[in-house]
């Protein structure tokens, strides 16, 4: 911004102030050159304003009423250019000025009001290029810091200095905003309220609105057509150009952060896909390479089977989300949270298959307020038809996948249903193991302990082998099923599939 000061330094002696010893610092928006009686009609108010005097150079009467009308558009100058109608400045122009509040500039005869002009675009061309090198080197810190690890963080610490300001990045998903400096904190919520009003598809634009007396900005954060997330900015100032130019890299750098985001989410949604299509198809070590391989978290060894309905045009993400809705039995534990976080999704058929963790299962972290789900998301619930499988190791996943199939088709709607222990189908899978071990034979040894209902000296006899050698294959037996073959209902059912296998 130009002010006066540095107007009459460029000017020298062809333009200097009348009554004082140097111009204040007041801002010169513009320079505008009119002799009429009241100008005011053509001014927008902080320009500086050189006249003659011709409209009221002759009477007090008139240059009082002529710099009240300035003063009530806010132009804060006046250049007096002697010469043509005034050889000096009246004390009544002076008096007229100290009472309004004008500062009143003079521009002595045989200057051009057009070298005051001149002067002004001069300075203007010379703060532009200040601003815009600032700024660049502004932007260009900005854009170094958008490729660190902490890259939300250290754009919005970087933009709330640059404006001297604050900023905060409130994410359109259940992760905490980032707020610079942390006294900005309390500002959340009233951003988020506001958030809401933004709608949720096209290409918004951006809001402006007052906290605490306070004007504040939001700006969308867009990825195609989508809101990933919302820029609020609160300077205490009004933002030249130079700010908003810096605002509008800022904004950029975060859309293609949330960008790389969804691709990197999509990549390991697929991934993801991929490595649960092979586990449910029987291939447990061509999942495990596959997970191993894209930087996945380590397979669980045991896993329960959620399975939803899903229909063409519903999202799997408000499927997911509908969970929370869901009623379930007593004996069921929580998957809403277990399902939100889970990498192991495949979907075919109609069918979404989630593998949830065992052992994670029913577990909760400190959830990170987020918005709300969207309003899709209960109508999906009540029509969701979802049944959760008992306890599985991997190796069991694809004989019990026809069950699970059949239960989910048969499942009220709006309700997680229990599908219960299919251990007839996981049993197969068991004799198969056993039969396809070759460093011992833990197929017989397996069917003669169970034979001799767990007595070592019978089934060690029987086999031929010292009972310490059986010991060790029934608990090899075991770790490699991932069963208790002392468990009754386990016994039973792959006794039961040892004798088909016989027969």
């Amino acid at each position: 911004m130009i002010t006066l000061l540095q107007l009459g330094a460029e000017l020298g002696d062809e333009f200097f102030p009348a009554d004082s010893p140097t111009f204040s610092a007041s801002p010169v928006t513009g320079v505008h050159i009119s002799e009429l009686e009241d100008p005011t009609t053509y001014l927008e108010g902080g320009e500086l304003l050189l006249t003659t005097g011709m409209p009221f150079g002759h009477s007090a009467t008139a240059s009082l009423a002529y710099m009240q009308r300035l003063r009530d558009k806010e132009v804060r100058a006046l250049g007096l250019g002697l010469g043509p109608w005034l050889d000096e400045v009246p004390q009544h122009v002076i008096d007229a000025c100290r009472q309004t509040g004008v500062e009143l500039g003079i521009v002595p005869d045989g200057a051009p009001f057009q070298n005051v002009s001149r002067a002004y675009w001069r300075l203007s061309a010379r703060d532009d290029t200040v601003n815009l090198m600032s700024s660049l080197g502004t932007q260009t810190a900005l854009a170094r810091a958008a490729i660190r690890s902490d890259a939300i963080n250290a754009v919005v610490r970087g933009l709330a200095q640059a404006l001297g300001g604050w900023a905060a990045f409130l994410p359109d998903d259940p992760q905490p905003a980032t707020v610079y400096p942390a006294s900005a904190q309390g500002f959340v919520p009233m951003l988020r309220q506001e958030s809401l009003r933004f709608p949720r598809t096209g290409m918004p634009s951006a809001s402006t609105f007052g906290i605490n007396g306070q004007a504040v900005v939001l700006y969308p954060i867009l990825a195609g057509t989508r809101i990933h997330g919302f820029l609020g900015v609160g300077s205490g100032r009004t933002l030249t150009k130079a700010d908003r130019q810096i605002i509008m890299t800022v904004c950029m750098l975060l859309s293609l952060r949330a960008r790389q985001r969804e691709l990197m989410v999509s990549t390991n949604a697929a991934l993801g896909g991929a490595t649960a299509k092979l586990l449910l198809h029987g291939q447990p070590e061509s999942a495990r390479l596959v997970a191993e391989e894209a930087g996945m978290d380590e397979l669980p060894s045991r896993v329960r089977v959620l399975a939803l309905s899903l229909d063409d045009e519903t999202e799997v993400r408000t499927v997911i989300q509908a969970l929370g809705a869901l009623p379930a039995g007593a004996a069921l534990p929580p998957v809403a949270e277990a399902a939100a976080r889970c990498q192991l999704r495949f979907a075919d058929d109609g069918v979404l298959y989630l593998l949830l963790d065992e052992a994670q299962l029913g577990k909760t972290s400190a959830a990170a307020p987020g918005q709300d789900p969207e309003p899709s998301a209960g109508d999906t619930a009540r029509n969701l038809r979802a049944v959760l499988s008992a306890p599985l190791t991997l190796a069991e996943l694809p004989a019990n996948l026809p069950a699970l199939r059949q239960n989910l088709s048969g499942a009220p709607a709006g309700e997680l249903s229990d599908a219960g222990a299919d251990f007839d189908a996981s049993a197969q899978t068991w004799v198969e193991a056993l039969a396809a071990y070759t460093r011992a034979d833990l197929l017989s040894a397996v069917t003669q302990y169970l034979r001799h209902r767990g007595h070592w000296e019978d089934a060690s006899r029987a086999l031929g082998i010292h009972r310490n050698s059986l010991r060790h294959r029934i608990t090899v037996a075991g770790d490699l099923l991932g069963i208790d073959l002392d468990d009754p209902d386990v016994s039973a059912s792959l006794w039961l599939a040892l004798r088909r296998n016989q027969g």
